[in-house]
């Protein structure tokens, strides 16, 4: 288990706990956290294609013959009408500008996430709200040695589908995956035990995991 130095600890000084030890940060790789973009923009990018070729094009290149005052409807119909383009780009930009804010991080009580661009964001999991967790290594992750685990908590949209909390990109996937699994049994059997049965040196929840 790598023990974060100093300044990347400083990242997630905001949210600690005073008794709270992190165990490991990381931070994704740029080109796979920049790609996760590129699906919304690709269709973006079809949406203005169908409306340059079925609509705008024509107007501009003067093919038929437009109602008077139309183009003073027509320019701000389709500006509202590329919307989904808009978005894609605006997403884009998103992911540049979060990424440098980005780091992941686990401890011995929960899973932390740090993003934002205008401020800084964090949103953490507790382990005993994790119900399962997966590593999903795509062509380009794999290529760059790096991989995405996603935590499920139990939240879904309005259509059932699952939301899952990620770790995106990040090194060694399979062997963070391995230790945040480790810990999290552990803290949980911890939590889990009666206080009554506990040993003398080690009495009551106020305990401190260390890891093995």
């Amino acid at each position: 288990m790598i023990v974060p130095d100093g300044n990347t600890l400083q990242l997630f000084e905001a949210v600690r706990d005073r008794d709270e030890q992190i165990f490991w940060t990381g931070k994704p790789a740029f080109l796979p956290f920049i790609l996760r973009g590129v699906p919304f923009l690709l269709l973006g990018c079809l949406w203005a294609a169908m409306d340059y070729f079925g609509f705008i094009g024509p107007l501009l290149r003067g093919e038929g013959r437009a109602p008077k005052g139309f183009m003073g409807f027509a320019v701000p119909f389709f500006f509202l009408h590329l919307f989904p383009l808009w978005l894609g780009i605006l997403n884009m930009a998103r992911l540049f500008l979060v990424y440098g804010n980005t780091r992941y991080a686990y401890t011995n009580k929960r899973l932390m996430m740090r993003s934002g661009f205008w401020g800084i964001d964090f949103k953490t999991i507790d382990y005993d709200k994790i119900q399962e967790m997966e590593v999903d290594v795509d062509p380009i992750e794999k290529m760059l040695g790096v991989g995405t685990i996603q935590a499920f908590s139990g939240n879904t949209t309005s259509r059932g589908t699952r939301l899952c909390d990620e770790f995106v990109a990040i090194p060694t996937p399979y062997e963070v995956f391995k230790n945040i699994k480790e810990v999290s049994v552990n803290i949980k059997t911890d939590w889990n035990y009666p206080n009554a049965l506990r040993p003398g040196e080690n009495p009551g929840y106020r305990t401190q995991y260390k890891p093995g």
